[in-house]
């Protein structure tokens, strides 16, 4: 395009952040990323901009402003819809100034010679006071998509001042006191990128729950964004370790998730309608929109945006259907999660005892309890009293004035970045979206708790229930010699927890990748012919539905699980725990049956370390050592740390240790650790010999206790009896540590016992262990705890 710069219009590759208050801050941030990233590969649709001067020009030209101050300052009286409906029918009704008006003739022309034909655009509205981290709202003013021909450009640049004044942009200046006249509106006209026959989504450079901000998190679907952006899909969505993105040689993709897509966004062919939403193909509904290569190019765009603004960035991109390629359309600061102080953490506890009714994506990490109140439309906002937990299918920007006044908010569609979504996470209240069924199950006017404190998953429970919160500072915390960890049983936890000041993960639970993610036994996985029942044959078939086959869904489920764990924590150890499910256990995973017998007593049975060397689990150990694999060596999380559970015999370690090297996992090659899980009583009797075959212990304190004492942790005749601070059990732990010095190696202690038991964190302390590994929720006062102690024995 020739040099068209005018005080009415601006080419979007001449503008850079300095422009924000011409053309405001969506343009701004175009202009900017055009002229200074395209040379680092990042795509943006070229156009231009109509500047604040030309809107303010095109108002004062028809003699608008007294007209729209007169009808501002009847809002009490009229009320909002009428005043805010006659404002948009008088600018839609202007004429445009001469000069205006041949100025985005001449450079839509101009866009239209450099392409070669009359050219389809976005007309994006670009407000100067929008997109300001201290003033940001989602979705204030209006988009126009695929506008073709001069006079359409025109009239979608007018309909785009005339936003100005919707309803829910003029009560969010008079709520947050902006002088409606210090806000004018330019209008970018970019040329379309073809994502009605692609896919569209939005990217965010940190965990837009948690603020954690070594990743970013994409969301795609198939064909335009307004599904994703206005919460009327569940879209897919990727994690990336972005520490890692610089690296050639690793895949640092942490996330897959896939999202049922039923609907997608198009290009309508009727008269008068912009774009209209068709049902998803049911091929596409079951396959991945993007690929790693595309996730990968995705997320380093966004690692690049973002140090060039020095800031975490919300951005949207599309991938045109017809080239194949990516492009960025949009990029804004995030203003919820990195305006948050990073020192401090609340944190919210729950005494559950019942089931939930309802559960769906968590969005945030905190719990509330209130009424249910079902609403069909923000229209029945009558019936909405502050501190109700909202209940309805969806929401856009029209339910603004309700969520407000909502403790909670819960909806049946939408993904992490649904306008629910991103309102709840600003409005500092939990919201649980895509639940499917909670206008259907939950009762209007029941007390429930919304429990978004237990990772992805968020839960409904129908009654109310006592909720504790915490704050603390945690550069308070005075850090003990004692090397403190944490326990962490889901993959999606970890982030939340991410800013406690520890050494590391002391147990990572792989189990519970299993059980949760992945759902059905890896037998089942590699042989479905042989499971019995047609419903777990028909689970396993939906499950692997979109994977190359049984075994790379295992894998990599496993893989992306266990690599967020270490993500959390890198580059300080996960020590990450092999499967130790009992027969009982693994039966009861989808066709688990077919491959598991029955055992008296599962607790003492096939499980740990016999099962690993055994011929029978051969097949199903080689996809656990290749997801440990695949997390250490292609996603690159070398701070992985092996730990073998349940190991009876010296034998025994080496069988496993011979069979993880025959699926290329050989302890000391590639930094690779193996750590064992002190809970027999042998491996305290012959802790020399175990530990010749190891680089660490850690204490099992619940099987240990069991075993020593001879009392099932299970039983409830028993259960007062089951103490960790019996001498016995005491004297074990003692040994333990004495041998485990002697022959140089370290040894800590990742049971229940420390969380719960003050005085047990003492006794190890005092015998000199070298970590303790604790629930997240017991680490800030069990370090406090300990850090006292070691003073008081100096």
């Amino acid at each position: 395009m020739k040099d068209i710069t005018t005080k009415q219009v601006r080419l979007l590759s001449e503008l850079g952040a300095e422009d924000t208050a011409e053309v405001g801050g969506k343009n701004a941030s175009l202009g900017e990323m055009l002229a200074s990233l395209s040379e680092r590969g990042i795509r943006v649709p070229g156009g231009f901009a109509t500047t604040a001067s030309a809107y303010r020009h095109f108002i004062s030209g028809n003699n608008l402003e007294d007209r729209i101050r007169s009808r501002l300052d009847s809002l009490e009286k009229d009320g909002v819809e009428k005043a805010g409906s006659a404002i948009r029918r008088m600018i839609k009704r202007a004429e445009w100034p001469a000069d205006i008006a041949s100025s985005i003739r001449e450079a839509y022309a101009d866009l239209c010679r450099e392409h070669g034909g009359k050219v389809p655009v976005a007309v994006r509205s670009s407000a100067t006071a929008e997109d300001l981290p201290e003033a940001s709202f989602a979705g204030q003013q209006e988009t126009y998509l695929n506008v073709t021909g001069e006079e359409d450009v025109l009239k979608a640049v007018k309909d785009c001042y005339a936003s100005l004044f919707t309803d829910r942009a003029i009560s969010y200046r008079e709520e947050k006191d902006f002088d409606h006249f210090k806000v004018a509106l330019s209008a970018g006209v970019q040329l379309m990128v073809r994502g009605d026959t692609g896919a569209s989504g939005v990217l965010f450079t940190l965990d837009t729950d948690t603020g954690f901000r070594d990743v970013v998190m994409i969301n795609a679907a198939w064909g335009l964004g307004e599904t994703v952006v206005g919460g009327t899909v569940n879209p897919d969505e990727y994690l990336v370790y972005k520490p890692f993105l610089g690296r050639d040689d690793l895949v640092p993709v942490i996330g897959h998730s896939m999202g049922d897509k039923k609907i997608k966004a198009v290009y309508s062919s009727r008269p008068n309608k912009q774009i209209e939403t068709v049902k998803t193909p049911a091929k596409d509904r079951k396959r991945f929109v993007l690929g790693n290569d595309h996730i990968i190019e995705l997320a380093r765009w966004g690692k690049i945006i973002e140090e060039h603004y020095d800031q975490p960035m919300d951005i949207e991109w599309a991938r045109d259907g017809e080239s194949g390629k990516l492009y960025i359309l949009q990029a804004r600061p995030e203003t919820v999660e990195s305006q948050k102080d990073p020192t401090r953490l609340t944190t919210y506890r729950l005494d559950v005892t019942g089931k939930p009714v309802v559960q769906g994506l968590a969005i945030g990490q905190k719990a509330a309890a209130g009424k249910v109140r079902k609403l069909s439309g923000p229209d029945e906002a009558d019936r909405f009293e502050k501190g109700d937990v909202l209940v309805t299918e969806m929401t856009d920007p029209d339910w603004g004035p309700i969520m407000k006044n909502a403790s909670a908010i819960i909806t049946d569609k939408g993904g992490r970045t649904a306008h629910a979504a991103i309102v709840s996470r600003e409005l500092g209240i939990p919201a649980i979206v895509g639940c499917g069924n909670a206008v259907e199950t939950l009762e209007d006017g029941a007390g429930v708790t919304v429990d978004c404190t237990s990772g992805e998953q968020g839960y409904v429970y129908p009654e109310v229930l006592e909720i504790e919160r915490e704050s603390v500072d945690l550069e308070s915390i005075r850090r003990p010699e004692t090397a403190i960890m944490m326990n962490l049983a889901s993959p999606d936890a970890a982030f939340r927890w991410a800013g406690l000041p520890v050494s590391g993960i002391g147990l990572a639970r792989m189990e519970f990748i299993i059980n949760n993610v992945i759902q059905a036994h890896p037998m089942a996985l590699l042989h479905p012919d042989k499971v019995e029942k047609k419903a777990d044959r028909d689970a396993i078939s939906d499950l692997v539905e979109g994977w190359p086959d049984g075994s790379e869904f295992f894998i990599q489920n496993l893989a992306e699980g266990i690599a967020r764990i270490a993500a959390s924590c890198h580059p300080r150890p996960a020590i990450v725990r092999l499967s130790d499910f009992k027969t009982n256990e693994y039966a009861q995973l989808l066709g688990g049956g077919a491959f598991e017998g029955k055992e008296e007593n599962p607790m003492l049975g096939f499980r740990g370390a016999a099962r690993y060397h055994s011929d029978k689990f051969r097949e199903a150990f080689a996809l656990e050592c290749e997801a440990l694999k695949r997390a250490r060596e292609t996603i690159g999380m070398d701070n992985i740390v092996i730990m073998i559970p349940f190991c009876r015999k010296p034998e025994e370690a080496d069988g496993v240790l011979a069979r993880m090297a025959e699926n290329g996992l050989v302890r000391g090659e590639k930094g690779l650790e193996v750590y064992l899980m002190a809970e027999v009583p042998s491996n305290v009797f012959r802790a020399a010999d175990f530990a010749a075959r190891c680089d660490g212990f850690s204490i099992g304190s619940n099987d240990l206790t069991q075993l020593v004492l001879g009392i099932s942790r299970e039983s409830e005749e028993l259960a007062l009896e089951f103490d960790e601070m019996d001498p016995a059990v005491l004297s074990a732990m003692e040994t333990l540590i004495g041998e485990a010095h002697k022959a140089n190696i370290k040894v800590g202690i990742c049971g229940q016992g420390p969380s719960d038991k003050p005085a047990l964190a003492e006794f190890l302390v005092r015998q000199g262990i070298d970590s303790i590994s604790l629930n997240p929720d017991t680490v800030v006062e069990t370090m406090k705890a300990i850090a006292e102690l070691e003073k008081s024995l100096k």
